[in-house]
């Protein structure tokens, strides 16, 4: 008679086999799964729930193509009307402080700075409201109220992108030219070797460079609050308002103004910290 193995004793089958820590790893579970639809619920137990995924739910949930038709046109023409206003205003000269002699280089790049701010927000600006239309057409039941407001609305700021894509940033043609950049950057390298053979010449060079630095900075972070007046003054409640009227489309786009602040701020600490620092090093070594 043939004994009883160890796993008959202890009422263990044969055919049972433990998971090993393999079975457990996420990845070789998805690579395992048999089907797809299996695959994809590994996935979204992988990926967990989170605020993403629950305001994913609630825009599903909401089928119709616009929240408040009634308000739909006025809130169109609101948003037009504004771009039209920001378009039109928002390039124009700041009120700057006394810079003495220096306040027209500051004005022109003050207004230079703002005026490329302004247009690529309006430029995003109108990009995101089509893509919203396109979609919210393509949403709505042909020959309805929705789809032939949507529809009018669609060709009205395409005829409006169209125009505002032509427009240039207003540099002086001379100034994009690699001939005079060319020149610049030789001008520029040749000062930079001169100044580096004493250590008088690196003094005054990171002294330049930081001043330099700075007035960049300030005009960066100047330029940044005008716009973000002038964009406040014009497109922000009407964008909300239009936003609101379609519904469950997410939050509008922000301006550039906050990263310029940020890359002024950054460019201040630059020029106050790092150069400092690194003239220090160069002339104890």
């Amino acid at each position: 008679m043939v004994e009883n193995s160890a796993d008959d004793r202890d009422g263990t089958p044969l055919t049972q086999v433990p998971e090993l820590l393999l079975d457990q790893i996420d990845s070789l579970r998805v690579l395992r799964a048999d089907s797809d639809e299996e695959k994809g619920a590994l996935l979204e137990q992988i990926g967990g729930k989170g605020v993403v995924e629950q305001e994913m739910v609630t825009q599903m949930a909401a089928i119709r193509p616009l929240q408040f038709p009634d308000r739909f046109e006025e809130a169109h023409r609101m948003v037009m009307r504004a771009i039209e206003v920001l378009d039109r205003n928002g390039q124009r000269s700041a009120v700057l402080p006394r810079l003495g002699p220096l306040r027209p280089v500051a004005t022109w790049l003050v207004q230079l700075v703002t005026r490329w701010i302004v247009r690529n927000h309006v430029s995003r600006l109108l990009g995101r409201i089509c893509g919203l239309y396109e979609r919210r057409e393509a949403n709505s039941n042909w020959s309805s109220r929705e789809h032939s407001m949507l529809r009018r609305a669609r060709l009205d700021a395409r005829r409006v992108q169209t125009g505002m894509n032509g427009k240039a940033l207003g540099l002086p043609t001379f100034l994009l030219g690699g001939a005079f950049l060319g020149s610049i950057a030789s001008a520029l390298q040749s000062v930079a070797r001169a100044a580096l053979d004493s250590r008088a010449g690196v003094i005054v060079l990171s002294v330049i460079v930081m001043a330099v630095l700075a007035a960049l900075s300030w005009v960066a972070l100047y330029s940044a609050g005008v716009a973000r007046r002038r964009i406040r003054l014009s497109t922000d409640q009407p964008v909300k308002a239009l936003w609101e009227t379609i519904g469950v489309a997410g939050k509008p786009p922000r301006d550039e103004s906050f990263n310029f602040a940020a890359y002024a701020i950054a460019l201040l600490l630059l020029s106050w910290i790092v150069i400092p620092l690194a003239v220090w090093l160069a002339i104890t070594a």
